[in-house]
């Protein structure tokens, strides 16, 4: 009787701090969210108008360089000096459109994926806190190094569901 009482003595603790854990890949979920699905496809078709932009500028660019070049020989010192100095400035603000489409591009992602990613952390809390999780990790994150399926479930399901009680 006494060995049956330290042996539960020693178990229940390890019994006690028993943590689940778990993890999911994101990834595979948004891309299986129609709404996310929307919006990376209003993302690719703002990216392309930015790209279309850009290219045009570029075009322009390279089309006035190749006249210069051509006709630099029978341009008088100070007409050289102006046409180099309007490419330059060409060349100024078709780097300042690219920067400024890219934050633009930033600033789109965040606000038409905000919303989303919330809702899916949302999601993954509320299963977290449901299945008495410690923790639920990334898969495909680039953090863990490794995740034994045996310890770790596999949450994305679960999250899928969540996300689907909530529409």
């Amino acid at each position: 009787m006494k060995k049956l009482i330290l042996m539960l003595l020693f178990i229940a603790p390890m019994t006690a701090f028993a943590q689940k854990f778990g993890h999911i890949d994101s990834q595979a979920l948004l891309t299986s969210l129609p709404e996310a699905i929307k919006v990376q496809g209003e993302l690719e078709a703002l990216g392309k108008t930015y790209e279309a932009n850009l290219k045009e500028m570029q075009d322009e660019l390279q089309r006035k360089a190749d006249e210069y070049d051509k006709t630099k020989s029978t341009m008088n010192a100070t007409k050289q000096a102006e046409t180099e100095a309007a490419l330059q400035e060409l060349y100024s603000k078709i780097q300042q459109a690219a920067q400024d489409n890219q934050q633009a591009f930033n600033k789109a992602q965040q606000e038409k994926l905000g919303p989303i990613l919330e809702k899916v952390r949302a999601a993954i809390a509320a299963v977290a806190k449901a299945g008495g999780y410690v923790y639920i990790m990334e898969l495909n994150g680039g953090q863990p190094l490794y995740i034994n399926d045996t310890l770790s479930k596999d949450v994305t399901t679960e999250v899928k569901a969540e996300l689907n009680k909530k529409k």
